[in-house]
């Protein structure tokens, strides 16, 4: 088949073909809009780390490959990309040989773990998970029952961070194979028991794993106006009162702190307008799923209001509000904003897009694990392996950590791993980092 390199649609490489998805395709994606992150680019190693176990996109995959073909103008496009470094921006310096060795031993590891059994779904432990964390909520619910009221908003805010990281297991379809089992628990534990909608979450996300720290890709690094981690961030303060807020900036790295627990609010607002919008996404996908998501965050807020109503005096339920709400805040946020914010970023036309695993490997941060550790941020503190293979369960990081260590040293990669108040400490003087180009602009 030969493709007219001018028609609407999107064209990325897979497993060495050239594949061209119509308009139509795209819009009927089931991830959505993070297709739209591999235009042009090498989607390998991001397809079947996405796509473990889904014999429809497998076959998807199989139909799309009887037409691939050899493109070797985008083939020579890939190879003309060159970085530019910049405040808090690296670039991606890996020869195109070196590159191809290292996506083919890439490919290695990941059918080592697949043969050493890592990616094997295990039910079993995330039905403890689940059942754990839920109790952990009915506990917070018996204790403002006894009159416990700010250490059941204390409790409940640990309820929502723990569904927060067994709803980002299911939608990653780590518990089981099932997909619309994992899809559907995942809006039952993230849209109405934690208030965050798991389409806004999915399209995030998802768009963060494949292509992280990457510049107009990943809306993770795009905090502004309140935050700016890149110079490119600073063209982006045009109203007034973002300019207002840029006065600010220069001591961002002051506030940060302050901000974490804000982040729950962020979020759950982000979900609500996410959802009463879903209706009229250009993704089909969303648009399936409107009535649901909608459904569900409805019956979120309404559960927590009613539970507000149940205390004694307005004092006491603006206060158990604020402790659980911020609470949840502070717990997510200082898991989240540790593995990667810390790290470089890379620019968007970056060749790093083509070398799955460098990407990942170069973007992210590991906590230094311990088993209170492991438990508290939901196995987040192997950010790294789970960045690699996303759909691998949470219970088996601390196995693949040796596999990926190796797989490291073998391709001259560093393996970031840090206490939390060193890699924290990074993570200040990023923002430092831009403040202190600010500040130095406006001198």
């Amino acid at each position: 088949m030969v493709v007219d390199k001018n028609a609407s649609g999107l064209r990325m490489k897979v497993d060495g073909k050239w594949l061209y998805l119509s308009e139509e395709l795209v819009k009927k994606h089931p991830g959505g809009a993070v297709i739209e992150q591999y235009r042009n680019s090498d989607a390998t190693h991001i397809f079947h780390a996405f796509h473990e176990g889904s014999s429809q996109a497998y076959k998807q995959l199989d139909l799309l490959k009887k037409h691939g073909e050899h493109d070797e103008f985008l083939e020579k496009q890939l190879e003309k990309r060159l970085d530019k470094v910049d405040i808090n921006v690296s670039a991606y310096d890996v020869s195109v040989a070196q590159e191809k060795k290292m996506v083919e031993s890439f490919e290695k590891l990941r059918q080592k773990l697949h043969d050493d059994g890592l990616m094997k779904a295990n039910e079993t432990y995330f039905l403890f998970k689940a059942i754990s964390t839920l109790s952990i909520m009915a506990f917070a619910f018996y204790l403002q029952y006894l009159g416990w009221y700010i250490t059941s908003a204390c409790l409940l805010a640990l309820a929502w961070q723990q569904f927060g990281w067994l709803t980002h297991e299911f939608c990653h379809q780590q518990p089981t194979k099932n997909r619309p089992l994992n899809d559907t628990i995942s809006l039952f534990f993230g849209n109405f028991l934690q208030g965050f909608s798991r389409d806004w979450w999915k399209d995030k996300h998802n768009t963060h794993h494949a292509a992280t720290n990457v510049i107009d890709h990943d809306g993770d690094i795009d905090l502004a106006p309140l935050f700016a981690f890149i110079p490119g961030d600073l063209c982006k303060y045009k109203a007034s009162f973002e300019k207002a807020i840029l006065k600010i900036v220069p001591y961002q790295h002051l506030y940060f702190t302050a901000m974490l627990p804000m982040l729950r609010f962020s979020w759950t607002g982000q979900s609500v307008q996410w959802v009463f919008k879903e209706n009229q996404m250009e993704y089909k996908v969303y648009q399936r799923n409107a009535f649901w998501e909608q459904a569900t965050i409805v019956g979120h807020w309404a559960w927590v209001f009613y539970q507000l109503f149940l205390l004694p005096t307005w004092p006491l339920r603006v206060a158990y509000f604020i402790i659980s709400q911020m609470g949840g805040g502070l717990l997510i946020a200082h898991v989240v904003t540790f593995n990667h914010n810390s790290v470089d970023k890379y620019p968007a036309n970056s060749r790093i897009l083509n070398n799955f695993a460098a990407l990942q490997i170069l973007t992210t941060r590991n906590m230094t694990p311990s088993p209170f550790i492991d438990w508290l941020w939901g196995g987040l503190n192997y950010q790294i392996e789970h960045h690699l293979f996303p759909t691998m369960p949470r219970c088996n990081l601390n196995a693949c950590m040796k596999y990926v260590k190796e797989w490291c040293k073998e391709n001259n990669l560093p393996y970031l791993v840090d206490d939390y108040f060193d890699g924290y400490a990074m993570n200040l003087q990023q923002l430092k980092n831009m403040a202190e180009h600010i500040q130095a602009k406006a001198a």
